[in-house]
C-alpha cells in the first residue's frame, strides 16, 4: 500500500504580547533617599503619560511610567517600594533590563495647541508630568502659558532638582514642600501645593489641566479648580493601579468596568469622576 504524504502545515507566526526587549542602562542618578532615575537605550514612540513593564528575571515585573519624551532613549523615575524596584536601585550604568510597552493612554497634549497648560503634581506623580514637560520644551511655541505646580514632602524629597532649575527659567514654576524639618535654606514655599493652588488667581479660560499624584492631593486640587470655574472636561488625571499584565487580561487594574492599562492610566476627569474608586 503506497504511503501517503503528510500534509505540510504552515507554522503561524503569533506575536507574543508579553515579550520583552533587552535595554541597556546608560545613566543612573539617585534623586532622593528612596527614588532614582535611569535612562535606557530603549527607543520607542510614546505619548507622555504612558507606561511600560520592566522585568527583572528571577525577581518580577513592575509597571513604570516613562518620564521622558524622546525617540532616542527612555527615562524612568523609580521609587523603591518592592522587590523589583529595590533590585533596580542596585543596578548601574551598563547593566541591562527587560522592557515591554509602551501601554495605555497618556496625556493628549497634541490636542491642545494654542491653549495654556497647567501641570499639577505631587511626589512621584511629577515623573509622568516630566514627560509632558519634555514634550513642551520641544514644542513650546505651540502653546500659550505653561504653569507648573509641584509639591513634595520635604526638601530632601524633591526629585529632578536640576530640571527644576531649568524649568523655572522657561515656565511659571510653583514649588512647595509640606515641611522643612531640618530647616534647610530654601527659596520656595513651605506648605501644601494645594494651598498654593487655592491662593492662585488662575482662571479657566483657554486652559487645560494635567494632574498626577496621590489621590487625596488630586481630589483637593480638583475641588479648588472647580471653585475657580474649571469644568471636569478641562482636567486630565493619571490613575494609579497595579497593572500586572498591561493588556487588559488580568483585571487587577479595573475601575468599575474601565481598565486602567487600556482606557487609562490617563483619564479625562469627567470620564471617571462619578466612579467611587477615584475618590479614594
Amino acid at each position: 500500500m503506497p504511503r501517503t504524504k503528510k500534509p505540510v502545515i504552515e507554522k503561524e507566526t503569533i506575536e507574543n504580547p508579553y515579550l520583552s526587549e533587552q535595554a541597556k542602562i546608560t545613566f543612573f542618578r539617585r534623586e532622593t533617599p528612596d527614588s532614582f532615575t535611569i535612562r535606557t537605550d530603549y527607543k520607542v514612540k510614546h505619548t507622555p503619560g504612558q507606561f511600560v513593564q520592566i522585568w527583572v528575571p528571577g525577581i518580577g515585573e513592575s509597571p513604570i511610567s516613562i518620564c521622558s519624551w524622546s525617540e532616542e532613549f527612555t527615562e524612568f523615575h523609580i521609587r523603591e517600594v518592592g522587590n523589583v524596584t529595590k533590585h533596580l536601585s542596585q543596578l548601574k550604568k551598563g547593566d541591562t533590563i527587560l522592557i515591554r510597552g509602551p501601554y495605555g493612554r497618556g496625556y493628549p497634549v497634541e490636542k491642545f495647541n494654542g491653549k495654556s497648560l497647567i501641570l499639577i503634581g505631587g511626589g512621584c506623580g511629577v515623573a509622568p508630568l516630566k514627560a509632558v514637560i519634555s514634550y513642551l520644551e520641544k514644542h513650546k511655541e505651540k502653546f500659550n502659558d505653561i504653569i507648573l505646580y509641584f509639591g513634595f514632602r520635604s526638601p530632601e524629597d524633591i526629585c529632578f532638582k536640576e530640571d527644576m532649575k531649568r524649568w523655572a527659567t522657561k515656565f511659571e514654576l510653583h514649588l512647595t514642600v509640606d515641611q522643612n524639618p531640618k530647616k534647610t535654606k530654601i527659596n520656595y514655599q513651605v506648605g501644601f501645593i494645594t494651598d498654593a493652588l487655592a491662593k492662585s488667581k488662575l482662571s479657566p479660560e483657554n486652559k487645560i489641566v494635567f494632574l498626577c499624584g496621590p489621590p487625596v492631593m488630586m481630589n483637593i486640587a480638583i475641588d479648588h479648580l472647580k471653585n475657580k470655574g474649571f469644568t471636569e472636561d478641562q482636567m486630565y488625571i493619571s490613575a494609579e493601579r497595579l497593572m500586572n499584565c498591561a493588556i487588559g487580561v488580568c483585571g487587577h487594574c479595573m475601575i468599575n468596568g474601565k481598565y486602567t492599562c487600556l482606557d487609562g492610566p490617563v483619564f479625562r476627569y469627567d470620564e471617571v469622576s462619578q466612579l467611587p474608586d477615584t475618590k479614594k
